[in-house]
């Protein structure tokens, strides 16, 4: 897509996005996506040799190699949501073949799904496009359905099958989420020590946090501590749903309780009400960029997921982001149509009319 069509697809109700000034946090402060990102950044932490080389075989595959975002195409759903509601729309996802060909197809950089499936095709296809091999799921089978990350697969397994990454999630705010913490930092550590990079989806749960004027799991500020406690582990890429408000620390404190700490300049200063402003108050929560963020794509709508991901490209790189990872808005359509929106939102990252705001 040319930067017209882009401009096009989003609505005259959105071009603001594509002129919009952060005078917050700027640019200048951050550690912002390059060519030589890798260089310049990650090789001044504790990674090893080996696991600059397995983010470099991610950072360089696809129609992003080379420029420092992202397109990562993850199809864990089949367990998180379970396999009959997740590929309904598109049976053909039920080979894990067909989640691998659309990812390639797709000029993604790496695949993330689960172990099992990617296990099943690794010799096929694990030297064609780098794996992030997923490590727990919410099983979502247990009755009364119940909300915790369970590790199916171990860090051995997945280095062996040549797996770029390992991903995990944590429920931040859970009752569960102490053990989880405690889970994957392990997970995290023994796959730096094999030579693999960690990727982590740092989402929040907590049926507090969703109240009848706003859902408080998309909060700016809950979000950003989120990605903090995720970076201080040790996660080279952090996951992350968009901002969609702010606020959830003043909620949670209004009720005649006490929870968290926070700091009025966190909404005066630190960040605005503008979609990009709040997405980069989630990038200085990744030390600033050093750790890279990538949102997520979100459900499926229908004919309007087109212009979302776009929408959701434009906000994360314009933010200071370092990419998409959108699954369920491509694989719930046709092969060829999913393909089409992969790319769509990699156009967005390769057009350099848009600029970090």
């Amino acid at each position: 897509m040319t930067t017209d069509e882009i401009t096009a697809l989003i609505g005259d109700k959105n071009a603001a996005l594509l002129s919009h000034t952060c005078e917050t946090v700027t640019k200048d402060l951050l550690h912002l996506p390059s060519p030589d990102f890798i260089d310049k950044v990650l090789s001044q932490s504790n990674r090893s040799n080996q696991t600059l080389r397995s983010l470099a075989s991610v950072y360089k595959h696809g129609r992003l190699s080379g420029t420092g975002y992202l397109s990562i195409l993850p199809v864990d759903q089949g367990v998180e949501h379970s396999a009959g509601a997740s590929f309904a729309p598109n049976p053909i996802y039920f080979d894990p073949e067909n989640i691998i060909r659309l990812a390639i197809e797709g000029g993604c950089n790496a695949v993330a799904s689960t172990i099992g499936g990617l296990a099943m095709l690794s010799r096929k296809y694990a030297h064609q496009i780098p794996f992030i091999v997923k490590l727990n799921h919410n099983e979502l089978l247990t009755y009364p359905n119940k909300f915790d990350q369970v590790i199916f697969g171990s860090v051995r397994e997945a280095w062996n099958m040549g797996a770029a990454a390992i991903g995990a999630t944590i429920y931040f705010g859970s009752e569960e989420s102490d053990r989880q913490i405690k889970e994957v930092s392990q997970l995290f550590e023994e796959a730096h020590s094999l030579g693999m990079a960690t990727v982590l989806w740092c989402y929040l749960r907590n049926r507090v946090f969703k109240r009848a004027d706003a859902d408080y799991h998309v909060s700016a500020d809950l979000t950003g501590q989120a990605n903090y406690l995720g970076v201080t582990i040790q996660a080279d890429i952090i996951k992350q749903k968009l901002p969609a408000n702010n606020g959830g620390y003043k909620m949670l404190n209004s009720e005649s309780m006490s929870y968290g700490k926070w700091d009025e300049r966190m909404y005066t200063e630190l960040t605005t009400a503008n979609p990009i402003d709040l997405c980069r108050y989630q990038v200085l929560n990744c030390f600033m960029g050093r750790a890279g963020l990538i949102n997520s794509g979100g459900a499926s709508a229908g004919e309007t997921d087109l212009k979302e991901a776009v929408l959701t490209a434009i906000i994360n790189k314009r933010a200071g982001g370092t990419g998409l990872i959108s699954g369920r808005k491509a694989f719930q359509r046709p092969f060829t149509e999913g393909i089409a929106l992969l790319n769509a939102i990699q156009d967005v990252y390769l057009d350099e009319a848009i600029t970090v705001a």
